[in-house]
């Protein structure tokens, strides 16, 4: 784990001292000192510099620069390179470059524009890890491995179209199994022979982003790039690995990145990281969302948070300041969620091209006579002093919600019933109602262990597959209580529907099945009107979007519909099934139903908020040894008190005790550690 080889976290970022003259880089070494910067990832965009033709090695600027670095106290995440190929490999191997959906084959130009099944990226990305693993493997200032950069996109090429065919014999073995997973009797799609199958594209199966003939072919094409990128990171961790048995490896995920499983990923990567860039108006609650399913991705190992800005992007529509201090907040909410480093894109402003206006710590004007300096700076000594107390401290969580990246790639290219339903943005809801109380959710995959959670939530689980329905079985007959909504147990894992009746394979489980399904226009709304009070619960709720006309097969009707032709119908169900609960929301509900029903259900399960705060106050727990430290974050921008009641702590910021309660400034942040 990252503490067995820095003494605290790290602090630092991306660094690109290609782009600047010898003298600029000696700067730079001083305000990283000033600013308590300990690691640098180097290398990410350097493939070009590094290798001028197909046999020529250039790693001495690397030397100069690693060393450089470390003779200053500052360690290396060595990148690989292989985020952008040169420009002589496009121009001589054009197989690197991407095919777009629409067939056009792309030229020279941006990055991400390798074909993850080009023979040539693979071959040349391959080398130059291998090189550089055999260059550094003993070099005391690479701690970490960084395998190319933001994977992403898709291509459509003949040579991917040639590698989908040979990931279907693999994965279904016949072509007659492939016939049936794809349901190709439907429009006479029935193939013979393995050439006939050809890319889901612009021009044979797809149109636009979420348009497809046929679910089934595209849900494996998702499945299959996001395998062929994996592949291409593999085959770069295997290179390194052969020649350093105990490197530290990774590649810098993106949070909710659709294309890719990043659970899948996981698995691969000996510590996740990933670039947390919310815009001025995300969701706080959605940021600590991605928090916790960068940590979940990994059983709940600790993470990297590998890139943030300083100040602000250059992106978005609109990249608005961070404010003053809440670069700190958030560097601290993603410790608070898991991280063990804070690091930024970038350390230095490049001087052109399209990220020239991106932040940095050391802005354009090249000295340290800045706000974003002097905060930067600022949070570089209290994590220096802080040191190592909170190193792979972990959040011990009793309710997770169960987020699967193949549902969320079927649900969204499902030919109705809605344009409207969003997978993420339902998770979003749930997490949202425990994050507003400070409760603390884990956000799982289907193959995590359920054993060690009171309260399992799995909003709109349209696919169910192999084994999970028997899964969420066990976990409620052995007194768990589980959570699932409207548009669930749908579909198989190749979105083939679950015959006699939905929910399918979870109807022995909820006790109720789905006869129809209605799919409101956004102008409309229906109500959830409860029998009787359920904790905070009571009256009447509006609801619309999707609304499961169902009926009971052993559940009890908590609360029915209030309008239109199934007035009176059940819209919320609570089913005993051994020693626990299974409960079904039939309808999209408003956020007050949801926070209030989530609420009751922790409380009928005991699992306690880590403190009462006021609005705009978030409160997390990372425990080690035993020691628990609570984090208070004030998203506010005026001071907030918070009160500590019995908890006997110490402001780690300042080692001073606490008394029953404190004054938090707007924006600002305590760490306490619990005695």
């Amino acid at each position: 784990m990252i503490s067995s080889k820095l003494p605290k976290i790290f602090y630092g970022g991306d660094y690109n001292p290609e782009q600047w003259d010898h003298q600029t880089h000696l700067e730079d070494l001083e305000l990283f000192q000033q600013a308590g910067i300990d690691i640098a990832t180097l290398n990410v965009f350097s493939w070009a510099r590094n290798q001028p033709d197909e046999l020529t090695y250039q790693f001495e600027w690397l030397d100069e620069m690693i060393d450089s670095l470390y003779e200053n106290g500052i360690f290396t995440c060595l990148a690989t390179s292989t985020g952008a190929h040169p420009a002589w490999m496009a121009t001589r191997y054009p197989d690197v470059l991407r095919t777009d959906k629409d067939g056009r084959k792309r030229k020279f130009g941006g990055r991400h524009n390798s074909c993850p099944n080009s023979p040539t990226y693979r071959k040349y990305s391959v080398e130059i890890a291998r090189r550089l693993a055999e260059r550094y493997r003993e070099h005391p200032a690479v701690i970490v491995w960084h395998i190319s950069n933001e994977y992403g996109g898709e291509c459509y090429c003949d040579n991917c179209e040639k590698a989908f065919r040979v990931w279907l014999k693999q994965r279904y073995g016949t072509i007659e199994a492939v016939n049936q997973a794809w349901n190709t009797g439907f429009w006479g799609h029935t193939f013979y022979d393995w050439d006939e199958i050809v890319v889901p594209d612009n021009r044979s199966e797809e149109w636009g982003d979420n348009n497809s003939s046929f679910q089934g072919i595209s849900l494996d094409y998702a499945r299959f790039n996001s395998d062929s990128m994996l592949d291409c990171y593999r085959l770069e961790y295997d290179a390194i690995r052969s020649l350093i048995p105990d490197a530290l490896i990774t590649t810098n995920l993106m949070g909710f990145y659709k294309p890719l499983d990043y659970f899948k990923w996981a698995k691969y990567m000996d510590i996740v990281s990933w670039d947390n860039y919310p815009g001025l108006n995300t969701p706080i609650s959605f940021t600590a969302l991605a928090h916790d399913l960068m940590r979940g991705i990994k059983n709940g190992e600790p993470f990297m948070l590998m890139e943030q800005t300083p100040s602000q992007q250059n992106w978005q529509p609109y990249n608005s300041l961070k404010r003053p201090g809440v670069m700190r907040l958030w560097s601290y909410q993603a410790v608070a969620h898991g991280a063990d480093t804070v690091m930024f894109f970038q350390l230095r402003r490049s001087v052109g091209a399209c990220e020239k206006f991106h932040g940095a710590v050391i802005e354009h004007v090249g000295h340290g006579n800045t706000r974003v300096f002097r905060e930067t700076s600022s949070l570089g000594h209290e994590l220096q002093h802080l040191g190592e107390q909170l190193l792979d401290s972990r959040i011990e969580a009793k309710v997770a919600i169960l987020f699967d990246w193949e549902n969320w790639w079927a649900v969204e290219k499902s030919s109705g019933p809605t344009v409207a339903l969003n997978y993420v943005e339902q998770i979003h809801k749930y997490y949202q109602a425990f994050y507003n109380r400070n409760v603390q959710v884990d956000i799982i995959g289907v193959d995590a262990d359920l054993s060690r959670y009171e309260l399992v939530i799995a909003p709109v689980l349209y696919m169910v597959k192999p084994g999970l329905a028997a899964k969420l079985e066990q976990f409620t007959e052995q007194g768990g209580t589980f959570v699932t909504t409207f548009f669930s147990g749908i579909v198989n894992e190749n979105d083939l529907v679950t015959l006699g009746g939905y929910p399918g394979e979870l109807r022995k489980l909820l006790g109720i099945w789905v006869e129809e399904i209605d799919a409101l226009l956004p102008t409309m709304h229906n109500s959830i009107v409860m029998k009787d009070q359920l904790g905070s619960l009571q009256g009447s709720y509006s609801c619309g979007m999707l609304c499961d006309l169902l009926h009971t097969e052993g559940a009890e009707v908590l609360a029915e519909y209030g309008d239109d032709f199934y007035k009176g119908m059940p819209v919320l169900t609570r089913n005993t099934f051994g020693q626990g609960e299974a409960w079904y929301i039939a309808s999209d509900g408003e956020a007050s139903f949801v926070a209030g029903l989530m609420e009751h259900l922790s409380e009928q399960k005991h699992i306690q908020p880590v403190l009462d705060t006021p609005v705009g106050v978030e409160a997390g727990r990372r425990i080690k040894d035993g020691q628990a430290f609570i984090f208070l974050l004030n998203h506010n921008a005026e001071a907030a008190t918070v009160e500590l009641n019995s908890l006997t702590t110490v402001n780690m910021l300042d080692d001073q005790p606490v008394d029953s309660s404190i004054e938090i400034p707007g924006h600002g942040t305590v760490i306490l550690a619990v005695k």
